[in-house]
């Protein structure tokens, strides 16, 4: 297999997406490839609003904020993190954070950035800890037009 000049590593912090940095670092190689790093924060967090227990808007509004404060500092430090221990390696990265669909968001970016290869973590087991987002693959696998690599489990 040829050395991927862009590849495209869907990591948001979990076990899984652990698998899959350690499988794009093992095919990355310094000087050639550019690691585009995708977090997607999942659209379920858009109804995170707590109006079944906050009572009026000026409450509502203080607790959106807040829930997007966290999600954003939560994903940068995921970012840098990612972006250290590619540099560590010698490796090019960028970073792609959106909100949304996972598997269209991954479907969009890669298109974007012109992807060679997209590398993912395994799914979460059944009662494994971890918010629920799941990546759909059928759509994922059927719209992608470069290779897709699932990392295999921790």
């Amino acid at each position: 297999m040829q050395a991927p000049a862009t590849l495209l590593l869907c990591h948001h912090g979990t076990p899984g997406a652990a698998a899959a940095e350690a499988l794009a670092c093992r095919i990355a190689v310094p000087g050639v490839t550019t690691v585009v790093h995708c977090l997607v924060v999942p659209e379920l967090w858009g109804g995170m609003q707590g109006d079944d227990w906050l009572n009026n808007a000026s409450t509502r509004d203080a607790f959106g904020s807040y829930v997007e404060n966290m999600l954003e500092n939560d994903a940068r430090r995921e970012l840098a993190a990612v972006e250290a221990r590619c540099q560590e390696r010698g490796v090019g990265y960028r970073s792609v954070l959106r909100f949304g669909e996972p598997a269209d968001v991954v479907l969009a970016i890669a298109a974007e950035v012109g992807a060679d290869l997209v590398v993912i973590g395994p799914p979460r087991r059944k009662g494994e800890e971890g918010l629920r987002s799941r990546l759909e693959l059928d759509p994922l696998v059927r719209g992608l037009r470069c290779p897709l690599l699932v990392a295999s489990r921790p």
